[in-house]
């Protein structure tokens, strides 16, 4: 194994047994012989990659594509037909929800159980037990039996276990679609905490908007084997613009179409740099971005304020809109992202046209060239409309070297 990685998958392949009527008793397994008839099916075929220490990677892909099967095999909750996977460090994952607890059982003493499944010794859970608790806002519920948990208390509490771990490598499977709004930005706030720290991360998730925010690669696995591999913000397009083809073929495009929809089955591209995409429900009109005095501007100093104001116009009314915005350095290497649903944990309402403005207090980046991608999305990240690459600052003038934490950002809708 590299010394560099801490995943290494090596021409994986995975089979299942698909039975039409399996018998389960001897008596039916005598008699009835054609009931134990079985196909094989594929499900990965040669996939291969490697995944480098403190690097976070997302799996996409169709439902039934191989994403999670990679996932669990990553975990050894399964094993491989052929091929090998080497990985070093501790693993911590967020497989099923509440997978490893016991129904009967308190929260408290589930999370003994959890954390010694992951490794711990009792000593360094009693130790993380208060931070475990507080993280998933628990207090009041943590001596009841998780079986009188909602499914999202359950994930509050996977989560908060899995997190506190310190493991080398953290595997999460599409759980974070689960739980309320602002326990969701709180989940995202520690994934770049436990990012930042050094950990390895491997996600699998159909919001685009997630892999974007975390990840620094996609895999995208098509039919049990890998179709690209490279930045998010290369692989996302692809793989929607495949997905939207799909749904064309299948009739499911219902979106209305009048002058300015950008329908779901169709990736318009205005110029080699630009391209868009989403159901059309409502579109991004027009972007500028000004100076303090409202100015239209392209070049700005470090720590120098502005406001981005993005034009919109909806076909009908939008109850559960998310916006979101990513910065990307001129070799495409991914900056900053963020999005009202992580900032306020609110929901944004859009009805007929209208304009967002996100005020930025201070641009805190380095001498160079940045372009903003903006979205309106849901908050299972389907694209209402996807505007890239239509603005390209450069920042001149560095009063410090310096890199982008927060923006000091503020949001407004009208």
């Amino acid at each position: 194994m590299k010394p560099e990685n801490a995943i290494e998958v090596c021409d994986i392949t995975k089979n299942f047994k698909i039975y039409l009527d399996k018998g389960h008793t001897l008596k039916e397994k005598t008699l009835f012989r054609n009931r134990r008839k079985y196909e094989n099916r594929s499900v990965l075929n040669g996939v291969s990659f490697e995944v480098k220490k403190g690097e976070a990677i997302g799996l996409i892909g169709h439902n039934g594509c191989g994403k999670s099967t990679t996932l669990k095999l990553l975990t050894k909750i399964m094993y491989p037909d052929s091929g090998s996977i080497e990985m070093k460090g501790r693993v911590s994952s967020l497989i099923e929800l509440g997978a490893g607890f016991h129904p009967d059982l308190s929260g408290r003493e589930n999370i003994y159980i959890n954390a010694s499944i992951f490794g711990l010794t009792k000593k360094e859970i009693e130790s993380r037990e208060a931070k475990i608790i507080e993280f998933s806002e628990l207090e009041e519920y943590i001596d009841n039996p998780v079986r009188t948990y909602s499914s999202g208390m359950y994930m509050r509490l996977a989560f908060a276990v899995a997190i506190n771990v310190d493991a080398d490598i953290l595997l999460i499977d599409e759980i974070l679609a689960v739980g309320d709004a602002a326990f969701q930005a709180k989940c995202f706030d520690k994934l770049r905490e436990i990012k930042a720290s050094g950990t390895t991360i491997v996600i699998v998730s159909h919001s685009l908007s997630q892999i974007e925010q975390i990840c620094d690669r996609s895999i995208w696995i098509h039919n049990g084997k890998i179709k690209e591999d490279d930045l998010p913000r290369v692989v996302d397009p692809h793989y929607m613009e495949y997905m939207s083809k799909k749904a064309e073929k299948k009739g499911e495009n219902s979106a209305e179409s009048n002058d300015t929809t950008v329908l779901a089955a169709e990736q318009t591209t205005d110029s080699k740099d630009k391209k868009r995409w989403g159901s059309g429900e409502v579109v991004i009109t027009d972007v500028i971005i000004c100076d303090k005095t409202g100015k239209n501007k392209r070049v700005f100093s470090c720590h120098e304020s502005c406001s981005i104001k993005i034009g919109y116009k909806a076909s009908k009314e939008i109850t559960d809109a998310v916006i979101g915005i990513a910065i990307y350095r001129d070799d495409q290497t991914y900056v900053y992202g963020t999005n009202t649903l992580v900032d306020t944990a609110e929901p944004v309402t859009f009805s007929g046209e209208g304009e967002v403005i996100m005020n930025i207090s201070s641009l805190p980046l380095n001498a160079g060239k940045y372009t903003f991608d903006f979205a309106f999305h849901k908050p299972d990240g389907f694209n209402y409309d996807f505007w890239r690459e239509v603005l390209t600052i450069e920042i001149e003038n560095p009063y410090q070297e310096v890199g982008i934490l927060s923006l000091g950002h503020t949001w407004k809708v009208k």
